[in-house]
């Protein structure tokens, strides 16, 4: 079961509250202000910042 477009709707970055992207097939979703990618485990996104990866800088 993919993760549905009303999910991402309503899911933001616990930092900053801004939106989250999908990215590899679903497999993470990334807050591109904070340059976090949070993962996706069994269909079931991970929001947790200490389970956040930093991702290259700009």
């Amino acid at each position: 079961m993919a993760l549905s477009i009303e999910l991402f709707e309503i899911l933001a970055c616990p930092r900053c509250t801004g939106e989250v992207k999908p990215v590899n097939n679903g497999s993470a979703l990334v807050c591109e202000a904070c340059r976090l990618r949070f993962p996706v485990r069994d269909d079931i996104p991970v929001m947790l910042l200490d389970e956040a990866e930093r991702i290259g800088d700009r």
